[in-house]
């Protein structure tokens, strides 16, 4: 069978996890949960390092379809930081599925970027390991007092690689869970007990009869790196451990690395997509779409589409769709190395102005109304305040309509400053204090693969799993025939040698922890 080779940089077996020194006694995420609600911060060293306004810092971040009104937003954050850090910035938000081609044509290009998205699935350990990004450790000392202040030192030092900090983490929550969001209208209309649903091959009654009863409707909007199945691997069932193959099962003795597509479990479900992707409850396209699922779920065109989930999360997914959302966990909460990583922004080489880059990061930890900027966009125009922490739409106005609508208040800074919307918990932030307590904690939370010694292996099984990955994670192709090829190109590539030298910085980490106690 001849297979067709994707050009696309995958999130799914070889993502970049990079993190160190992570201290979890008391879970202190939260110690200022009262003074992050507070104005901003008035910071000592700003003069330190003003050069004038016309300082442009250029920052990336990946993003959906392009807000129509990003420019007067930009315009109105300019006017602030002008007043501020004596600086302005341009925002250059980056569509996901061209982030890894943009993103690296701009580094080879030597073009500006002064702060730069990065997360530990999302390239971070790669970035770092072709020096990409700079140690923010002075800077951090010298214009993030801020942050320092805010964070528990070990979720500062979660931004960790070999000893020197890379990325500033972003101070929301530090566990998920795995499940999907779907229309609440047609959840009503069938009477779907959502409550029945316990596992993912639960849903699938419920899909063929959205499939049955909706005419042209797609049960189930997928991704290739966003399918249930990557969701489910990807940290659900399994702590992948950083670079290339070779992850930790959840639960049991927690010191064994194994391959994970050799599990019962990857094979189960890689079965299970195949079905579906048969039967037709998955968008035809979707080994090759880089669009986002919700983007079809707004325009009518789809049902429900896998996420991660936190408290909270089916009304975000509602401001996305334009529609009501409701949602199903597949997982119970888990947290792993790569959840402390899972937002972060790093300065780049390419950086024209690092000092300013680390004082606009500072402000967008500590200053309330330059953050709900960046999240939200202008009072008035893009929401209106209902009271100092909650907010809604305009009048006539709506998530399908309104100008500015990011939506991504997880990626900047300190998310607790961001406001809630109406049909929000006003206790949305301790319920994320206890989703993050309650969550389950990886065997292997806290350690940091360093894969230099196997990196071409991993850039070999890279080239395998582009070749592959999109159609087995959307069911394109039959796995009972394609998964047997899969192993024994990734293995000729060279994944149990990494395997193997993650076990051996596994044990000898699970041995200097037992030493330490």
């Amino acid at each position: 069978m001849k297979l067709m080779k994707r050009k696309r940089s995958l999130l799914l077996l070889c993502c970049g996890i990079a993190a160190a020194g992570l201290t979890m006694t008391g879970w202190g995420w939260f110690r200022h949960a009262e003074a992050e609600r507070s104005t901003a911060y008035n910071e000592p060293n700003i003069q330190a390092a003003q050069t004038g306004g016309s300082d442009k810092l250029v920052v990336i971040f990946p993003a959906g379809a392009m807000p129509p009104d990003l420019d007067e937003v930009e315009a109105e954050m300019n006017r602030y930081l002008a007043t501020r850090i004596q600086a302005s910035v341009e925002l250059k938000p980056i569509e996901r599925g061209s982030w890894w081609d943009k993103t690296g044509f701009m580094f080879s290009s030597k073009q500006q970027i002064d702060l730069m998205f990065t997360a530990g699935w999302f390239g971070f350990g790669n970035e770092v390991t072709k020096g990409q990004l700079v140690p923010l450790d002075d800077l951090l000392d010298r214009y993030g007092q801020g942050i320092k202040s805010l964070l528990n030192p070990s979720i500062v030092d979660a931004g960790k690689l070999d000893g020197r900090i890379y990325g500033i983490v972003a101070n929301k929550e530090f566990a998920s869970s795995k499940g999907l969001v779907m229309r609440k209208d047609l959840v009503d209309k069938y009477q779907f007990d959502l409550a029945s649903v316990r596992k993912l091959e639960d849903l699938e009654p419920l899909l063929a009869t959205v499939k049955a009863g909706e005419d042209g409707m797609v049960p189930l909007q997928v991704r290739s790196d966003r399918s249930p199945f990557t969701f489910l691997m990807q940290y659900g069932l399994f702590d992948m451990l950083g670079d290339g193959p070779g992850v930790l099962p959840r639960g049991g003795d927690g010191k064994t690395v194994v391959n994970m597509l050799e599990t019962k479990e990857f094979a189960h479900y890689a079965a299970l997509m195949h079905r579906w992707n048969e039967a037709g409850l998955l968008n035809p396209d979707a080994a090759t779409t880089k669009d986002n699922e919700f983007e079809a779920v707004k325009a009518g065109k789809a049902f429900a589409y896998a996420e991660s989930l936190k408290p909270g999360f089916a009304n975000q997914a509602s401001r996305d769709t334009g529609m009501d959302m409701v949602s199903v966990e597949l997982t119970e909460p888990f947290t792993t190395t790569a959840d402390t990583t899972s937002a972060m922004f790093a300065i780049t080489k390419n950086a024209r102005y690092p000092e300013k880059a680390m004082m606009l990061l500072n402000l967008l930890y500590t200053d309330k109304y330059l953050l709900n900027l960046l999240d939200w966009g202008i009072e008035g125009k893009h929401y209106v305040k209902i009271n100092a922490n909650q907010i809604n739409y305009p009048p006539g106005i709506e998530a399908k309509t309104v100008g500015y609508n990011l939506n991504q208040p997880w990626m900047f800074g300190n998310q607790l400053l961001s406001y809630l919307w109406t049909n929000e918990d006003p206790e949305l932030w301790e319920q994320y204090r206890q989703f993050n307590q309650k969550a389950e904690k990886s065997k292997a939370l806290g350690f940091v693969f360093n894969p230099d010694r196997v990196k071409n292996e991993i850039a070999a099984c890279m080239n395998v799993e582009k070749q592959f990955a999109p159609a087995i994670y959307t069911g394109a192709l039959d796995p009972a025939q394609v998964l047997p090829l899969y192993i024994e190109k990734l293995k000729a590539a060279g994944a149990e040698r990494i395997i193997e030298e993650k076990q051996r910085q596994l044990d000898l980490w699970l041995s200097s922890k037992q030493a330490s106690r």
